[in-house]
């Protein structure tokens, strides 16, 4: 049997330690300053759709929701790699969305991702995608979606100044949810009085006393002393007549 001899480290060569010395620097510069791998925003696929979707729905649907928007949302953080939201396409974001709405339209996550995050991004044009899309979808189901619609026109206020869009919305949400709490459903009034339009907000206002749906003596007290504001704010800006 043939003994194999190990020699000490004295007696390898200078040159032989200095180049494994080199190659292990060298090594690890290349570690410490390799580009972390990138990912795009066009990585992400469409849904499924066609033969695949149907296939889903004849099954469970409702899981397969689950897993979708999950994919959605795990999608911007990979593993050593996070995707600012503003770098996704959003026409593929609506695309998935609406995927997981018609596998479980009864569903409120698809909705609460369009106006939570999606739409939180410092981007006005991905901003007004996404409340848009939730404009859009409020119709289907308004009794169970009007807090989405709310919350769109909300952030069409102060986010996107846009009064109009704003009114739109508030005012989708008084014609199409009667289960709506009240504040939701007389917001498109206090919107036409932040645009200054105190007769329509007045008569709106006045329509909605007289309706008897305010039953509330508290909340009652309340309108009507909002009332007396909306005609005062109306007289005051009506021009000096001499």
């Amino acid at each position: 049997m043939i003994h194999s001899v190990q020699r000490p480290w004295r007696f390898v060569p200078g040159s032989v330690i200095a180049l494994l010395v080199i190659a292990l620097a060298l090594q690890l510069g290349l570690a410490v300053n390799a580009p972390r791998p990138l990912a795009r925003a066009s990585d992400l696929d469409p849904p499924p759709s066609g033969p695949v979707l149907r296939m889903i729905e004849a099954f469970d649907p409702l899981p397969a929701a689950h897993l979708v928007t999950l994919y959605l949302q795990a999608f911007d953080n990979q593993p050593g790699i996070s995707i600012p939201f503003r770098e996704l396409n959003y026409d593929r974001v609506r695309a998935w969305l609406l995927t997981a709405l018609k596998l479980d339209p009864a569903g409120q996550y698809p909705l609460l991702m369009a106006s939570q995050l999606y739409a939180q991004v410092p981007d006005p044009a991905r901003q007004r995608f996404m409340l848009e899309f939730v404009f859009d979808q409020f119709g289907a189901d308004p009794e169970r979606r009007w807090r989405w619609m709310a919350h769109a026109a909300i952030m069409a206020k102060h986010r996107l100044r846009d009064l109009p869009m704003a009114f739109r919305f508030a005012r989708a949400i008084a014609q199409k949810s009667t289960h709506a709490p009240a504040w939701a459903r007389q917001m498109h009034i206090f919107l036409l009085e932040d645009q200054g339009e105190f007769e329509a907000a007045r008569i709106l206002l006045g329509g909605l006393l007289a309706s008897g749906t305010v039953t509330d003596r508290h909340e009652r007290v309340l309108l009507l002393e909002r009332l007396e504001r909306l005609k005062n704010a109306e007289n005051s800006s009506e021009p000096t007549k001499r």
